[in-house]
């Protein structure tokens, strides 16, 4: 399962920036010593014990950690079988678990002596932790943003521009997540000296992956005190939506090498699992694997018959994505983690239940994994256990929601508005 001969945990995080053929930091000659000071900046800080006290700070007493493991037992009951268990990473500071990783690189950046963020950002999650983290920290931050995003996320973009970001809309390509990316990386390339790239997830260049995955691997460690404290046991299932793949490697992480523990990854299947000349109804990579490198990294990505990066449909901006981090595509290959999908219907349907027998409001993102759930926990024992991951809540999809549960009633409110 592990072709490597070192611990899986160990491998994830190893220095190549490589995991299999996957990874690799395919950039511009300009960028390359931006990223060697970034990587050697990361490995000495975190073997600094003020670096790591002032970053447990920040997560206890700013963004609220530990975030609470909750046993859904309404929900539980209601299915039958396994006992079910949410990780409420939306009751971090800013609604996410985006929040995890901005804080460590914002400190990185500071430590680096940069003055300005610039971010990407789909879901509009990990562009409010930058621009909220740079607030903190006194920096100028410019966040992109794919025009669909910007509007279908439009509470998000509001929120930004409250913390004193300038949000940027692009126009060009899917007008999506790797439209953003891209205008972030031109941006970086402009303005090498002064900015830090505060990239969103564990995809991108090296070290970016091995970064990411450092700062988001609290929420597993969390997951095992907590769930040995309730339950005295590990779980038996792991499950997390993946986008690029930040929630999921950072629940999946502490539990790689315990190898009782099945992971499942859910990927957004948009409409229906089909494409039309590169044109795909989905964001699901592992339903349609092709390896390319996009981005400044090696990875599966979604794209047509000529190799270009197809455009793609999904009900949540965070997984309308056509790439998956690399460790994620060595993840898949070595059989360690499964990786399904969930339909847009499915999810729309699991987020009203999840609703009405908790009266907790997921993400969009989020909820891909609870049709997992809903699907897998049935047909399990009821001495088993499952763990998701609720990577953040469902304020911020407020203009999809309503479209899909009360659009007549919505839209004639928004009209009262002169």
């Amino acid at each position: 399962m592990n072709d490597s001969p070192i611990p899986l945990k160990e491998y994830l995080m190893n220095k190549s920036g490589h995991f299999g053929p996957y990874g690799g930091r395919y950039i511009p000659e300009l960028l390359i010593p931006l990223m060697e000071e970034l990587e050697a900046g990361f490995d000495e800080a975190i073997q600094d014990e003020n670096f790591l006290k002032d970053l447990k700070n920040l997560y206890n007493h700013y963004s609220g950690r530990p975030t609470p493991l909750y046993y859904c037992e309404n929900l539980t009951k209601k299915l039958g079988g396994a006992k079910i268990y949410l990780k409420n990473e939306g009751l971090n500071h800013t609604g996410a678990h985006k929040i995890n990783h901005c804080l460590g690189q914002i400190l990185l950046a500071k430590r680096l002596g940069k003055t300005r963020i610039i971010a990407e950002t789909g879901a509009g999650q990990h562009g409010l932790a930058s621009a909220t983290v740079a607030a903190k920290f006194g920096m100028k931050c410019t966040v992109y943003m794919g025009a669909k995003d910007y509007a279908r996320q439009r509470p998000n973009v509001f929120w930004m521009e409250r913390m004193g970001a300038e949000v940027i809309p692009v126009h060009t390509g899917g007008q999506i997540l790797r439209d953003a990316i891209n205008e972030a990386l031109r941006d970086l390339i402009t303005n090498p000296t002064d900015s830090h790239f505060l990239h969103g997830t564990v995809c991108g260049p090296s070290p970016y992956p091995k970064i990411n995955t450092y700062f988001q691997k609290i929420i597993g460690e969390e997951v095992r005190n907590q769930l040995m404290e309730q339950e005295g046991k590990l779980p038996d299932y792991l499950v997390a939506c993946v986008g690029g793949g930040s929630n999921a490697i950072g629940l999946f992480y502490d539990f790689v090498d315990d190898l009782k523990v099945r992971m499942i990854g859910v990927e957004a299947g948009g409409k229906k699992i089909e494409n039309t000349a590169g044109k795909f109804e989905h964001a699901a990579r592992f339903q349609h694997p092709e390896v390319g490198v996009v981005e400044g990294f090696k990875s599966y990505f979604l794209q047509d018959e000529h190799g270009q990066v197809g455009d793609t449909k999904s009900i949540s901006a965070g997984l309308d994505y056509s790439g998956v981090g690399p460790q994620h595509a060595y993840l898949h290959d070595t059989g360690r983690v499964k990786y399904t999908y969930a339909l847009d219907k499915e999810v729309i349907s699991a987020y009203e239940l999840l609703c009405k027998t908790e009266g907790i409001i997921p993400a969009m993102e989020s909820t891909h994994a609870l049709v997992e759930v809903i699907k897998l926990a049935p047909t399990l024992s009821k001495d088993k256990v499952i763990v998701f991951n609720l990577s953040g809540r469902g304020d911020k999809d407020l203009f999809i929601t309503t479209q899909h549960l009360d659009k007549e009633n919505f839209n004639q409110f928004l009209k009262t508005f002169k």
